[in-house]
């Protein structure tokens, strides 16, 4: 399965990023291939605990440059789209993983509802939106990796 992984791409405490790593290595060592946005933050903590456990991990990257994402992925794709690759990012995903992040996280969100992805979102206490709010009904709230990884091999029930 492909996995599309979201979140913010600066100011991203510890444990979001220790948790996003330990994800990226649960993902690859079932043999999921990892999708994101191929910058820092949580991009980079999932990309290096994917590059970690021998998986494959995609960077969507806004500008035209390759070589400009972090230094852990397998595979870079410039599109010189900017925050337009948004669409791409969670379109190449069987299932939207997301961590806490801002505008360019929320706006992955809002196109993983119009594209009628399986959402799994981290925290979403942590959000600056309230998911109460969302008439939305393939979403899941996982404050673990275990809780995430079960629904990821759930998914075709959700």
């Amino acid at each position: 399965m492909q996995i599309t992984v979201i979140g913010a791409c600066e100011n991203v405490s510890k444990s979001l990023y220790d948790l996003a790593y330990t994800l990226g290595t649960k993902l690859a060592s079932r043999g999921h291939i990892v999708i994101c946005g191929g910058r820092g933050g949580i991009m980079e903590a999932v990309s290096k605990g994917v590059k970690d456990a021998g998986g494959i991990v995609v960077g969507i990257l806004p500008g035209l440059i390759r070589n400009s994402g972090n230094k852990y992925l397998s595979v870079e794709i410039p599109t010189g789209i900017n925050e337009m690759r948004n669409a791409i990012v969670v379109g190449s995903g069987d299932v939207i993983i997301a961590f806490p992040g801002s505008y360019g996280t929320i706006s992955e969100l809002a196109f993983s509802m119009r594209q009628g992805k399986k959402i799994i979102v981290f925290r979403p206490e942590e959000f600056p939106i309230d998911f109460s709010l969302l008439k939305y009904d393939n979403i899941r709230y996982a404050q673990t990796i275990e809780d995430a990884l079960l629904y990821v091999e759930e998914s075709n029930d959700f």
